[in-house]
């Protein structure tokens, strides 16, 4: 390995992995799916009730994390849901298979983009180190999907904002990763599809920032278009061997 670069931190959703289903739709199915867990045991929960105070709950913590940086995780809006309608102080053990119960809905739709698996085995092969930090609101959804993608034998961390508390753009985020390498920052690479969390956020950590494109047609990257600028940009996975070894 003859580059600069030493080691690549991936996002993971439009990164290595891609949605297939329609989020409403499945957003919908997986209320009904945790209401109906909930509901076998024991939980008297009215449907329309919780669900819309579920969701109006979780979708306010969303718009939130996305000012603050801070990560809101969808067991702490259950847990404060169902204390709302008299189930107070409830455990992970409680909570825990509820919450795979609704993220096992949505993981059905994400597959795995046909380059990943190849690339990270020959990067991997290669010598760099890799890793994964990405924006979520569960951690164990994330550590889910990495299995379900295959990729963990080649990863050293899957870093998720659900565990670490603070989201991409933060640069403490990336700095939790760097700290499983000797690596300085300038000698590692960040590879994501969003410009104001993955790419923003690699820039402020003094990462090398690589836009992968083939996913990133969403309005908050057209909304940065003008402003935040990555340092490269690729349209596939298969580019990144080459983009890396010139630098």
């Amino acid at each position: 390995m003859d580059s600069g670069i030493k080691a690549v931190i991936f996002d993971l959703g439009n990164t290595l992995i891609y949605f297939d289903g329609a989020w409403p739709e499945v957003m919908q199915a997986a209320d009904r799916e945790l209401l109906q867990h909930l509901r076998n045991r024991g939980f008297d929960l009215d449907q329309d009730a919780f669900t819309s105070r579920f969701r109006a709950q979780l979708n306010a913590y969303y718009a939130e994390r996305d000012s603050e940086f801070i990560e809101h995780t969808t067991a702490y809006v259950l847990r404060n849901v169902l204390s709302d309608f008299g189930f107070p102080d409830l455990d992970d053990q409680t909570l825990l298979p509820a919450l795979e119960s609704l993220y096992a809905v949505s993981q059905a739709h994400w597959q795995v983009e046909t380059d990943t698996k190849p690339i990270l085995k020959a990067l991997h092969e290669s010598g760099y180190r890799l890793g994964v930090i990405s924006n979520a609101a569960d951690d164990q959804d994330v550590q889910t999907l990495v299995d379900k993608a295959g990729v963990r034998p080649y990863l050293d961390f899957v870093l998720s904002s659900a565990a670490c508390g603070i989201r991409k753009p933060n640069p403490r985020i990336f700095q939790i990763g760097l700290d499983n390498w000797s690596f300085n920052a300038n000698q590692v690479a960040m590879v994501g599809d969003t410009l104001g969390a993955d790419i923003l956020g690699a820039q402020h950590a003094g990462l090398y920032s690589i836009w992968i494109t083939r996913r990133a047609e969403a309005p908050g990257n057209r909304d940065h278009a003008d402003t935040i600028q990555p340092d490269a940009s690729i349209s596939t996975l298969a580019e990144l061997p080459g983009l890396l070894l010139a630098r």
